[in-house]
């Protein structure tokens, strides 16, 4: 595969890096503590806040997959939250929606963003035009969050690709 995009955006497990590639290699770049155990972590802490709902990992792993988003969706998700309740330390159950999903994840992509922006304003002249043609690789099991790559590219007003 030949790569052709000059901003590539990596969204791991534990971590997120912005680098501004030329063919001589890394122009600058930006690594922020975020990536997809953190869209986690901010799913649970929600719950906790809003719902007195204690989950576990995997629980908010299955949120964040199944109904988690960085755009609206033509039509909004719902799903059964389960874990403990903080107060009784009883089971409960609660639904959420994609959309307080969506709102939960505000601050962690908005951070991504506003890195990938400042990258973006160091971008030299001679790399503007490819910039402009070919875009923004988006990659890391944490780019998979439903319509991140519609998110970047809104923002940026650049192609996005997903890989």
């Amino acid at each position: 595969m030949k790569f052709n995009e000059p901003v590539l955006v990596t969204i791991n497990d534990d971590a997120c890096e912005i680098a501004l590639v030329s063919p001589a290699g890394i122009v600058c770049n930006r690594k922020l503590p975020i990536g997809g155990k953190s869209f986690d972590e901010w799913i649970a802490a929600h719950l906790k806040r809003a719902y007195r709902l204690v989950i576990g990992s995997r629980m908010a792993e299955e949120i964040k997959v199944r109904i988690g988003s960085a755009c609206p969706l033509e039509t909004e998700l719902t799903m059964e939250a389960k874990g403990r309740d903080y107060d009784t330390g009883l089971p409960k159950t609660v639904n959420v929606s994609s959309e307080e999903i969506r709102a939960a994840l505000q601050e962690p992509l908005s951070l991504i963003l506003e890195s990938l922006q400042q990258v973006l304003e160091q971008c030299p002249p001679e790399l503007s035009a490819s910039l402009a043609t070919n875009g923004i690789l988006l990659t890391g099991n944490g780019a998979t969050l439903r319509r991140l790559d519609q998110l970047c590219g809104e923002t940026t007003k650049l192609r996005v690709h997903l890989q």
